[in-house]
């Protein structure tokens, strides 16, 4: 097989196309489920210690061939005018760590007194994420008072909600005491991307089902358990934003991983010569539920609206062309996707890549484990390259930037800051608010600019090593620069403080990669996702069941 080239970087990494990425089978959620499925991995419920009101702690406990993993978890009673999804809440309906091992009653009581508190507690080396989780009040009351009738809830009120809880941070790599990433990169289990975290968010999901089933029998002697297929149904709801955003700029060398594998996913897929019809009919279905499934996925927010309209129509677009074409000619997927360039707008044509990955795991997951990155190893500088090496790279791949004027107010018109507050990411307004002398070096475009003035006039033959020593400012945009050489997706081409930026696109793609689903914007800040929906739970976790869940099928009920 002779791959086709990769998809150009000035084409793939702009905001408006990163930002319409979709949840693949390289996403971080369905590598996961499918490694554990490979390992035939074991689950128990080691703790269940849950009162009628619904509180108390449980424990759940992946077992791997080599480690143990737990799942610690609190569940409180929150008075309703204390749940808030804003990051600077100081109390939750549920509160998790992940602990290394299995803790014992020492351990216990250690994280009792110091994981419900979040950022105000301290955890240890021994814990690898700290996370919390507010309940969806309209659907939990709904499910409870169902299921306590001994009834099942309706199918409609949980497909337009999909979640009981929504987690409003999952913190790991070092935050608040916990081990750092260092400590999990010996281990191949935990050594993907946010493996830990999406673990946590697994997990956190059977425990919220176990704790509604348990509410609801508390509650009434006729109460019954959640039906599977609904149970199913249910994913963890999350709350996302400005707090996340920085994280693709911050992160070019994980970034080029994530995406370069992607690429490298589609490209080979475009290269097969033919097709089976096993394959062919798999990707027709899959076009399908995935019309059915953007048909549940909705929003308030008029933009995504406009774009969830939109996906819809291409998705049709994309069935009529496929019934009429086929996938019978030579080179049917190259073929489906030049068409798609043509006939699709971003949403669906980045739709249709990751429909293409999902019939072809043999030949494309072996990606998964290309995916991770070592940022530290990227952070020399090479002094001897000459300013004539580095204007020619600059002509070549970075004219985006130098063609911006950033004298122009709606081209500088945001800066990125860390909150005193919360030591989160926020976004200000150049010119309406305080604060820009303390803006973080996130605008890449202008410093790339402001770095080529001051070399301007500089001869060719100036070594890096005398120019940062004059203006050591520019240091980290030389960095970026001698980075991106050998990583083709580590920068993002837009200008990340104009005006018109929607930081909405950073936050989606970094969650594309991670598997969430239903993107529902709130704002052009933050959003809503839901992850795990439709997925198996640990005990029906199988070879079979670890990859077929990311489009239930038409009926819309879960495989």
């Amino acid at each position: 097989m002779h791959m086709k080239a990769l998809r150009p970087p000035e084409q793939v990494m702009r905001l408006s196309r990163i930002g319409a990425f979709h949840a693949s089978r390289l996403s971080f959620m369905r590598v996961l489920l499918r490694n554990m499925a490979t390992e035939n991995w074991r689950f128990e419920r080691r703790i269940f210690d849950i009162d009628a009101k619904g509180v108390g702690r449980a424990v759940y406990t992946a077992h791997g061939p080599r480690r143990s993993y737990s799942l610690v978890a609190f569940a409180h009673d929150l008075p309703d005018n204390m749940r808030s999804d804003r990051v600077i809440a100081t109390a939750w309906d549920a509160t998790f760590c992940m602990f290394d091992g299995v803790p014992d009653a020492t351990d216990l009581e250690r994280l009792a007194l110091n994981v419900p508190l979040q950022e105000a507690g301290r955890i240890t080396s021994n814990e690898l994420s700290l996370s919390r989780a507010n309940r969806s009040v309209r659907l939990w009351a709904h499910v409870v008072d169902a299921l306590a009738s001994g009834q099942q809830p309706e199918t409609q009120q949980i497909d337009s909600v999909g979640y009981l809880m929504r987690t409003t941070a999952v913190y790991g790599s070092g935050k608040f005491g916990a081990a750092d990433n260092a400590w999990l990169a010996p281990r191949n289990q935990m050594s993907a991307p946010f493996a830990v975290e999406m673990l946590s968010v697994y997990l956190t999901r059977t425990f919220i089902a176990d704790l509604v089933e348990h509410v609801a029998a508390q509650r009434s002697d006729k109460a019954v358990k959640l039906a599977p297929l609904l149970r199913r149904k249910l994913g963890i709801g999350n709350s996302t934003g400005l707090g996340m955003a920085p994280f693709l700029m911050n992160h070019p060398a994980l970034l080029n991983a994530w995406v370069l594998a992607r690429e490298t996913a589609l490209a080979r897929v475009r290269a097969l010569a033919s097709t089976t019809p096993e394959i062919a009919a798999k990707f027709t279905n899959l076009v399908a539920r995935a019309r059915a499934n953007v048909a549940g996925w909705t929003t308030e927010h008029t933009l995504q609206a406009q774009r969830i309209n939109g996906l819809a129509s291409d998705l049709a677009h994309l069935a009529t062309h496929i019934e009429n074409i086929g996938l019978t000619g030579p080179n049917p997927w190259d073929a489906l996707y030049r068409w798609a360039e043509a006939a699709l707008a971003l949403e669906g044509q980045e739709l249709l890549v990751s429909l293409m990955l999902e019939p072809h795991g043999a030949l494309i997951d072996d990606l998964a484990s290309t995916m991770g990155a070592d940022e530290l190893a990227c952070h020399m500088i090479d002094g001897s390259m000459t300013l004539a090496q580095l204007r020619s790279i600059l002509h070549a791949d970075y004219r985006w930037a130098l063609a911006l004027n950033f004298a122009d107010r709606a081209t500088s018109a945001r800066f990125w800051y860390v909150s005193e507050e919360k030591l989160e990411p926020r976004l200000g307004e150049r010119f309406d608010e305080a604060g820009a002398d303390l803006e973080q070096p996130l605008a890449t475009g202008r410093d790339i600019s402001a770095m080529a003035a001051a070399q301007d006039g500089l001869p060719d033959e100036t070594k890096l090593a005398d120019f940062l020593l004059a203006h050591p400012e520019h240091r980290h945009v030389i960095r970026r620069i001698q980075l991106a050489q050998t990583r083709p997706y580590a920068e993002i081409r837009d200008n990340l403080i104009a005006a018109d930026m929607l930081p909405i696109d950073l936050l989606r793609c970094k969650l594309s990669f991670f598997g969430a689903q239903k993107f529902d914007p709130r704002s052009d800040r933050w959003l809503r996702i839901c992850m795990f929906q439709n997925a198996p739970y640990p005990d029906e976790l199988t070879l079979e069941t670890a990859d077929d869940w990311a489009y239930p099928p038409e009926t819309g009920v879960a495989p």
